[in-house]
């Protein structure tokens, strides 16, 4: 399997009260090292008003979501139909044509366990989830963990803001769903490729080897 569902949400917190307020999801092909933008998509889920969660958001939330949140609350999908849209979006043929009929997906993305799986089966339902999502998960900020005790990435670059720069992605992370979602497939093909780059590199001459 090359081909998997980058994905990315935004939300209010990370408690388990917290509101959904944008979802995404671009398809990654890594055996052609290409990140299918054309194939992403995002909603924004409705949530709240922005006044009555103020007194409950994180700092961190409150600098950088608010703008998400306001147009979340009067102008997302309601959390209702949100099963409906994510199907909408996977029974499609070009979808289903990219994936060649394969499920469940599996998904690829940051810090997968922290938010994003658990928002989606509180949102989606385990049925709908177990559905369309595999239990295998690529965690990208992990795999860069790994690059870096393997020598192929500096010590301290494997946040999702450090690799972007530091392979040339973007100069910054811009925090919407469909922007993540696309940082993060970029990030894992360019691993993948400095991973074949390196293996290629050391591999034996074979005019050169003998068998006794």
């Amino acid at each position: 399997m090359s081909r998997y569902l980058s994905v990315d949400t935004e939300a209010t917190g990370l408690t388990n009260d917290c509101h959904l307020i944008q979802l995404a999801f671009v398809p990654v092909d890594v055996k052609s090292r290409k990140v299918v933008k054309e194939l992403g998509i995002e909603t924004l889920v409705k949530c709240p008003s922005f006044e009555s969660l103020e007194p409950t958001l994180n700092s961190w939330v409150l600098k950088h979501m608010k703008s998400v949140i306001v147009d979340a609350a009067a102008k997302g999908i309601e959390p209702a139909t949100l099963a409906a849209w994510v199907e909408a979006y996977l029974e499609s043929a070009p979808i289903k044509e990219f994936f060649q009929g394969e499920l469940p997906l599996v998904l690829l993305g940051k810090s997968l366990s922290a938010l994003d799986i658990p928002i989606l089966r509180k949102y989606l339902g385990e049925t709908f989830y177990s559905k369309y999502f595999h239990h295998h998960t690529i965690d990208v900020t992990s795999v860069a963990k790994s690059f870096v005790d393997c020598g192929l990435l500096p010590t301290g670059h494997a946040s999702g803001g450090k690799l972007v720069r530091y392979l040339e992605i973007a100069d910054q992370v811009q925090h919407t769903a469909l922007s993540d979602a696309v940082d993060m497939g970029e990030i894992y093909v360019r691993l993948i490729e400095r991973s074949a780059q390196k293996v290629q590199s050391s591999e034996p001459d074979s005019a050169v080897v003998t068998v006794e």
